[in-house]
């Protein structure tokens, strides 16, 4: 998949598209780690060599680790899977000098609806990733990591292990990389399909043979994570974006984004545009210069409603096109920035079906560890099925809130909040269409009742089941 920068559709449609400064809106996106994506044999080692390649691991073999570490703290990079915390700051909390191998594990279990980033960035461009880990494990002191890769992506798996491949055989993995006395193994593992295994220890869990599901904190990873030794966990972009950070230095990342979340990050768009796709620009950027670049909402309609991070983060309307995509930004406006996953729907989606089908997928994929997710997410979906056939009550809107209020910060893991998230939003922006489905006695976007319900607009095409 390569990075979409056509522009079309009628601006009338979406709204002024100005971006502000009057600059053409290509000029937003800041193409780094899909700088490349697009020509012929991306993935390769030669391919990768020819864009600087490997020139940040260079420099980061001969810095101390620890100030390697700090570097990489004063660059303001923030964990790009979805909590946002500082990279930098979770690789300095592993204990040194205590005798116990370290681990790094980088999660590539990408599995939140409407979020397609790392499998890309890993189909196109692996050797950044590799090129990261090197640098990471020079950093924190360890000599073996795991990739955790969602096993039904089969091509992006064989395509993983080909850079592996190459990376040993060109010396950088193995034995005295480039002759700096660090050793280091990676091994690629395949997961079994388990949204669950995106949570970090759920993940290690996995990766150890057992059944994944989270643990209980603390101990945190960084203490006692992947076989009782200390472990950092990192997302894929994260970790990818270390090389260029070290190559280019940290003042050039900083002077992209905002102050505490500077650099750039890959936002996926997706829904009901004209041109869906991964564009990569600087945190901070917004929905309208997103859409302005990617020619709009489809033509003859406009924007309803929106995730910023994929379905588990609080949903938005169109009254937030103007939101800055930053941690702080989307905080302020009431969600959070999560995954950068954004799914835009149009006037034609019925936000109770919506909520419906994702409150299904959260139901399926409890790993049932706690009774809080586990009995929350089954009622929710009950009440949900009753109000789409029509037999809900006013009392019943009351209760979805309760229930999901039950949930939201009483499970072990980030599932029950992400379940809970779509119920307080979709209630808070369109209480009035879940009492449409009760005063009319069922979904008013129904074939038999609108013109208005397709199943382009409900998802049955794929649009809610990204990565599900």
């Amino acid at each position: 998949m390569t990075m979409t920068t056509e522009r079309g559709g009628d601006e009338h449609e979406r709204g002024d598209s100005n971006n502000g400064d009057g600059a053409a809106p290509q000029d937003i996106l800041a193409p780094v780690l899909s700088a490349f994506w697009d020509q012929p044999e991306s993935w390769t080692l030669d391919t990768y060599l020819r864009h600087d390649g490997y020139e940040g691991l260079k420099k980061a073999l001969a810095m101390d680790p620890d100030d390697l570490i700090a570097y990489v703290k004063d660059s303001g990079l923030r964990g790009r899977g979805g909590a946002g915390f500082p990279t930098g700051m979770k690789w300095q909390f592993i204990p040194q000098g205590d005798g116990k191998p370290h681990y790094l594990v980088v999660n590539a279990d990408e599995s939140e609806p409407g979020t397609c980033k790392d499998i890309p960035l890993l189909f196109a461009n692996p050797h950044a990733l590799i090129e990261g880990i090197v640098i990471a494990c020079h950093a924190i002191r360890s000599s073996h990591a795991f990739i955790y890769l969602r096993g039904e992506t089969v091509p992006v798996l064989r395509r993983l292990h080909e850079a592996v491949r190459e990376a040993y055989a060109a010396g950088y993995l193995g034995t005295d990389i480039l002759g700096s006395g660090l050793d280091l193994d990676v091994i690629v593992h395949a997961g079994a399909g388990a949204y669950i295994c995106g949570e970090e220890t759920a993940l290690l869990d996995s990766l150890e043979g057992r059944r994944g599901q989270p643990r209980l904190r603390p101990p945190f990873p960084a203490v006692a994570g992947l076989y009782a030794c200390p472990t950092v966990v990192n997302n894929v972009e994260s970790i990818a974006s270390v090389p260029a950070i070290i190559h280019r230095g940290k003042e050039w990342f900083r002077s992209m984004g905002s102050e505490k979340s500077p650099g750039f990050t890959l936002y996926s768009l997706s829904g009901h545009v004209t041109n869906p796709g991964q564009y990569e620009g600087p945190l901070g950027i917004t929905l309208r210069q997103l859409l302005d670049v990617s020619g709009g909402i489809r033509a003859g309609h406009r924007l309803k409603f929106w995730t910023p991070g994929g379905s588990s983060t609080p949903l938005l309307t169109d009254e937030h096109l103007d939101v800055p995509l930053d941690y702080e930004g989307v905080g302020a406006a009431g969600s959070m920035l999560g995954t950068k996953a954004l799914q835009c729907f149009d006037e034609t989606t019925c936000v109770v079906r919506a909520v419906t089908r994702w409150t299904e997928f959260y139901a399926h994929e409890s790993c049932g560890k706690c009774t809080p997710c586990r009995e929350g997410t089954y009622w929710l979906v009950q009440l949900l099925r009753d109000l789409e056939d029509g037999k809900g009550e006013m009392a019943d809107l009351d209760k979805l809130a309760d229930i999901a209020d039950n949930i939201n910060g009483k499970s072990f893991c980030a599932l029950g909040d992400g379940a809970a998230s779509p119920i307080f939003s979709s209630l808070k922006y369109f209480r009035a269409e879940y009492e449409e489905h009760i005063t009319g006695k069922g979904c008013p976007f129904d074939p038999a009742r609108s013109t208005a319900w397709s199943d382009e607009a409900t998802g049955t095409s794929g649009n809610l089941e990204v990565n599900a």
